[in-house]
């Protein structure tokens, strides 16, 4: 797949670009719904029910907040990753997929309320076969932006933009799974037929996840499932096995998105446990598989969690 031509990117316009901060809403509803399209079940209603003493927010929530925007009813889907960019020419959107994503948790998410998402474009790199957009993003209070709630960096490939002499990139670390060693856990959820069109409530509506006509013009047998669902599930799997199902529990989280995965598939979630960084962190590396397939769908996983379940803000 070569470049469009003429294709060519000002990295020095691009790089810290930062669009006007986004407002944000969500309620104790939108967590229910979230956390039961993640895979949540009753045993853990501490995420589904608004009368448990210790009801919280699923610490990946945030990441959702990007497209749900600041409304609580449907939203027009606008191409995430596709915002424009000064110094990016336009490109054709249906050739972006979603690369890495990572999250760090500074101080546990509030039951509610109306928050800002602040952008910057941290990263624009020439990888040969494409090219790879990086947007850093903070959750803060506006009245008290100095402390947020969490960060979040994605990454954005599009296929067949590479190839105008730009930078490579840093060398990401690595977090793959022990070659020479089995799970030391491993988690196993089938998903239902219709968890993308449960999932896409929580405020990702690209019509990619539901419409039957829509999937196989891109390339798919069918709608796929959105890959920030299967990224909440690995979330989810790794907490209630070793966090104790404590939102408190969870540090940060990152892994990379390798294949697609189909609305009924049976993720499992494999996981092993490493030496951590510090005393008081517990590391997992992971790697989700569509079982049927036995294909990686989520590689380089890392979660890190908290041994004394208590996130402290370094921010």
């Amino acid at each position: 797949m070569s470049t469009p031509a003429p294709f060519q990117v000002d990295v020095s316009k691009a790089v810290g670009f930062q669009p006007a901060p986004q407002k944000v809403i969500y309620n104790s509803r939108d967590l229910m719904l979230y956390a039961i399209s993640i895979g949540v079940k009753q045993d853990e209603l501490k995420f589904l029910y608004e009368n448990e003493p210790d009801f919280a927010a699923f610490p990946t929530y945030p990441l959702v907040l990007g497209l749900k925007k600041d409304q609580h009813g449907v939203s027009v889907y606008g191409g995430g990753g596709k915002e424009e960019v000064p110094g990016i020419p336009s490109f054709d959107p249906n050739r972006l997929v979603h690369g890495d994503q990572s999250l760090e948790i500074h101080r546990p998410l509030p039951l509610g309320g109306e928050y800002e998402l602040r952008t910057t474009v941290s990263g624009v790199y020439d990888k040969g076969k494409g090219m790879v957009i990086e947007r850093t993003t903070v959750m803060v209070d506006p009245k008290d932006p100095s402390k947020p709630y969490s960060s979040m960096k994605g990454s954005a490939f599009v296929r067949g933009y590479g190839g105008w002499n730009g930078p490579k990139g840093p060398k990401q670390e690595s977090f793959e799974a022990p070659k020479d060693k089995a799970p030391d856990a491993v988690y196993v959820d089938k998903t239902s037929d219709d968890i993308a069109i449960l999932y896409r409530l929580s405020g990702d509506y690209n019509p990619l996840h539901i419409d039957p006509k829509i999937a196989p013009a891109v390339g798919f047998k069918k709608p796929i499932l959105h890959g920030l669902c299967t990224y909440g599930h690995a979330a989810h799997a790794v907490l209630k096995t070793f966090g104790h199902s404590d939102a408190n529990a969870m540090k940060s989280i990152t892994g990379r998105f390798t294949a697609p995965v189909y609305p009924g598939d049976t993720l499992e979630t494999r996981m092993w446990k490493v030496p951590a960084d510090h005393k008081d962190q517990t590391k997992i590396i992971f790697q989700v598989a569509a079982k049927e397939r036995n294909q990686v769908v989520i590689n380089g996983g890392c979660v890190v969690l908290w041994s004394n379940k208590a996130p402290q803000s370094k921010l």
